[in-house]
């Protein structure tokens, strides 16, 4: 039917605007939320780091990968999410997969919202745990779930900081109260929220002023820090006990030096210039405000990533289709990601996007939505 959506060739760097088959195309559905990935800086801080250390390490950080870029790059992650000590791994996906099943043993409890990310969901059929599952955002069904743990055993509570689809925020305080009462621990996944929310862009407990409460924050490198990679950061005995323990750790090769170089320069650039998060929450108001009085149906976003529910397969691989052909570039989120009834398109925003980018964007989902009976 010429509607497949995925593996489309870019042909540029990750920019407001790309280049697909020689054409420029707007691109909405970038991860990239502080639009850092071609920033001068970061490029010139990857080629003097290739220049040093040459383009991969080729080993673990176990044995012959850690280099003193690496303990630079954690001692300033720490002190960005203020945590004592914080490990980076090769890819966000393997931080959740090294340190899930390495904190929670064949007694232990792992309670889990119903759309944590799938590396949450990988890493808790590595762990030997109960997996509890609780409704969405809802606190009395995680208390429900924590009445059933037994007392004395670990009772891990992963969220999501950002949810990656449907753009809200978790509700970290009603997370808090909860662990304190039935004595569980708390890891948040940052993965979006790194750059978006709290000081600087911290993340989600510092969004919320719960820091301290919070026991495992983690991040990636491949969204607002412009490179590859994750970590995971917490008090100084829980990072050594990792370091030691956890497999995808252990047994993968260390970031490139370029990745930790990207992430290090990348940091100081949003400390440097707080107007980007400025612009980008400006922008987002802007289009939500806009997507709502446009009538579509955007769920209970409240981030830069704004989901645009179509609730049919093939309306939403359509709208997809003729986005893109008329330029815009956006993600669609279609069965068995979701339910048949939960389809939707992701539109997610940079700080970079202009407001004249977004209404273009705007005026090509209010014709296509009519033609396609999705809005009215």
């Amino acid at each position: 039917m010429g509607l497949y959506p995925f593996f489309r060739v870019i042909e540029s760097d990750q920019d407001t605007m790309v280049t697909i088959k020689g054409k420029k195309v707007l691109m909405f559905g970038s991860n990239s939320y502080m639009g850092l990935t071609n920033h001068p800086k970061i490029k010139e801080a990857c080629i003097k780091a290739i220049e040093k250390y040459g383009s991969g390490c080729a080993g673990s950080r176990f044995l012959n990968g850690t280099l003193d870029i690496h303990i630079e790059l954690e001692r300033k992650l720490a002190e960005y999410v203020h945590k004592d000590a914080a490990l980076v791994f090769s890819t966000g996906f393997q931080v959740n997969l090294g340190v899930i099943p390495t904190v929670t043993g064949r007694n232990d409890y792992i309670l889990i919202d119903e759309l944590d990310h799938a590396s949450i969901i990988e890493a808790t059929r590595l762990s030997f745990a109960k997996v509890l599952k609780f409704r969405h955002n809802d606190m009395h069904s995680l208390e429900n779930q924590l009445k059933r743990c037994e007392p004395g055993k670990i009772k891990l509570i992963v969220v999501d900081g950002i949810y990656s689809m449907e753009g809200d925020i978790a509700n970290l305080p009603g997370i808090v109260k909860l662990a304190e009462k039935y004595e569980a621990t708390i890891m948040v996944d940052d993965a979006h929220a790194i750059g978006v929310i709290g000081e600087h862009g911290s993340g989600t407990a510092s969004h919320f002023g719960l820091t301290d409460k919070i026991d495992l924050i983690m991040g990636t490198f491949s969204k607002s820090l412009a490179s590859l990679g994750g970590f995971i950061a917490s008090d100084f005995d829980t990072i050594n006990y990792m370091k030691h323990h956890s497999r995808s750790l252990i047994f993968s090769a260390s970031i490139t030096p370029a990745s930790a170089a990207a992430v290090l320069t990348a940091i100081d650039i949003i400390k440097a210039e707080p107007e980007r998060i400025v612009k980008l929450w400006e922008v987002t108001h802007y289009t939500i405000d806009n997507f709502k009085r446009m009538g579509f149906d955007i769920g209970k976003s409240e981030t830069p990533i704004i989901p645009l529910y179509i609730r049919d397969n093939l309306k939403t691989l359509k709208l997809t289709r003729m986005l893109l052909d008329e330029g815009v570039f956006v993600n669609p989120v279609v069965s068995p990601a979701v339910n048949k009834d939960s389809t939707l398109i992701r539109f997610s925003l940079m700080a970079t996007h202009t407001k004249a980018q977004v209404d273009i964007a705007l005026e090509k989902f209010d014709k296509l939505g009519k033609k396609l009976g999705i809005i009215h």
